[in-house]
């Protein structure tokens, strides 16, 4: 039966989204022009920004690219913002596109090491509190020397991987949907599923934390920390050193709270590898190594060798983290006979529908330097006493970075601190423990959303997220113990325990205050 071209235009507005979601949109697009011509741009700001966080949290009902997408050309359109000053938040953001765009791709051509690597770990350590410390750590460790981002994306295709292996298996038995619960035959397979989904869930979450808790360590480990590093004049061991007061015991805290949650099987935590999946995956690792011929043997092996490269040219930063990515998908296809163009493809599918969301998301970043969004908070904080200024900068790093984009939220700050050093309200030594509050704020705290931090909101709009069933809420409640016990414990070092050690590092020479 034809329906009518009005129920057709309102059926291809946003595919197959609920009605009430498509109607929501459509109010927030009717309502913006109104507010910001009647009552106030700066509200209108605020405004944008909440819709876009809520666009976000509806990812799994729609990807934000879309509600998103229009939200920001409507934006530019009424005139809250303008195309020069996104192009302008996009150039300095340029090395986060790269990233996203090779280093991602990149990582999909190590798929082989990877999985090798990972199934090894998993099917090693049987205890799920060791197994989940191990993931914390691994990630933690890598996000050290490579970017969070990176780190994810090499989780995510692990992830997928395990849950491609024991959908197989399900597959054989009978069943043929990917992600579609009514196709499992049996209530004893569909609790297996959901288990085994709860346990994926909660490892990517632990390796998520375990990002921030390593990435906030060094001058590469997110892209603020090497903009603060450039600001102050800090070398890759000065910066760990810098940062060490705050870094250290908030990342011992993080393993004990990985550690409790586990054990207690609090906030979604404490789901174990059914035996069942165990037993397939075993049985996967165990055809997989007989059947590995001497070709797929020399392609682990050079992939294992693009690895070795991999973290030593972006542990000693030989060039921007996109070119090395770059590097990577030449070294691993040239030398793993990859050479046809539609196999190259396959490899930028999870990355770019990202860096045009992550673009969305800059014009929105371009809306908040136009309305000044930032500025009562920035003026509040440089007005207050030095004594409360390193607490003050950490928390409003913290607070704005939850609901903006860190290295935005880093990079103003820590331009405002310059100033204000320049302007004579604040001295050299008050600079340098400011950049290390704001270092820490704007990387701590911001794990209490998946806006917060990037590598949280690619896990949120990545191809796994359906899979497992990890929503933005569900991310926000299993990030909670994480949030609360690092933004405190970062909080109490950065008031009581930053200057005092690192007075103690400059009398013992370790570090040169400038």
């Amino acid at each position: 039966m034809e329906i009518s071209i009005q129920r057709a235009v309102v059926k291809n507005f946003l595919g197959n989204s609920p009605d009430w979601y498509k109607l929501t949109i459509i109010v927030f697009l009717i309502i913006n022009p109104l507010v910001y011509f009647f009552v106030s741009p700066f509200v209108t700001g605020w405004m944008l920004v909440v819709e876009f966080i809520f666009t976000l949290a509806m990812a799994l009902k729609c990807y934000p690219l879309q509600p998103g997408g229009l939200l920001a050309i409507e934006a530019v359109i009424i005139g809250m913002t303008s195309p020069k000053q996104i192009g302008h938040e996009i150039a300095n953001n340029l090395e986060v596109i790269l990233l996203l765009i090779f280093m991602v791709a990149g990582i999909y051509f190590m798929k082989q090491l990877l999985l090798f690597v990972f199934t090894k770990l998993l099917l090693n350590i049987r205890s799920k509190k060791m197994l989940a410390l191990a993931f914390c750590l691994a990630s933690a460790f890598l996000s050290a020397f490579l970017d969070a981002l990176t780190v994810i994306a090499v989780v995510i295709s692990v992830s997928i991987g395990f849950y491609a292996i024991y959908h197989q298996f399900l597959s054989h038995s009978g069943n043929s949907e990917l992600n579609d619960d009514k196709c499992i035959d049996s209530e004893d397979k569909r609790q297996m599923l959901e288990q085994f989904r709860a346990f994926l869930r909660s490892l990517m979450m632990h390796s998520g934390i375990g990002t921030a808790l390593g990435g906030v360590m060094t001058m590469v480990g997110e892209p603020q920390n090497l903009i603060i590093a450039k600001h102050v004049g800090w070398d890759f061991a000065t910066f760990f050193i810098r940062m060490s007061p705050v870094t250290i015991p908030v990342f011992i805290c993080g393993l004990l709270v990985c550690l409790l949650v586990e054990h207690f099987k609090l906030f979604g935590y404490g789901a174990e590898l059914p035996e069942r999946v165990r037993s397939v995956l075993e049985d996967y690792d165990q055809k997989a190594s007989e059947k590995r011929t001497r070709q797929e043997k020399a392609q682990l092996a050079v992939q294992v060798l693009i690895g070795i490269w991999l973290i030593v040219a972006l542990a000693f930063h030989l060039a921007e983290v996109g070119l090395i990515g770059l590097s990577v998908i030449i070294l691993a296809t040239s030398f793993c006979g990859i050479t046809e163009e539609h196999a190259l493809g396959k490899a930028f599918e999870e990355a770019l529908p990202f860096t045009a969301l992550l673009t969305v998301f800059f014009s929105v970043v371009a809306v908040i330097v136009d309305q000044q969004l930032f500025a009562p908070f920035i003026q509040f904080v440089l007005q207050s006493s030095p004594a409360s200024q390193l607490s003050l900068f950490y928390l409003f790093n913290g607070l704005l970075s939850t609901v903006s984009d860190n290295v935005f939220v880093g990079t103003v700050y820590i331009n405002e601190a310059l100033n204000a050093l320049k302007s004579g309200l604040i001295s050299q030594q008050q600079y340098e423990y400011l950049a290390v509050a704001i270092n820490t704020g704007t990387n701590l705290p911001s794990v209490a959303t998946p806006n917060g931090q990037a590598a949280f909101l690619f896990l949120l709009t990545s191809a796994l997220s359906p899979l497992i069933r990890l929503s933005y809420g569900r991310m926000i409640m299993m990030a909670l113990p994480y949030t609360i016990v690092m933004t405190l414990v970062g909080l109490l070092c950065v008031e009581f325990w930053l200057v005092p050690a690192t007075e103690y590092f400059i009398n013992l020479g370790l570090i040169t205050p400038l």
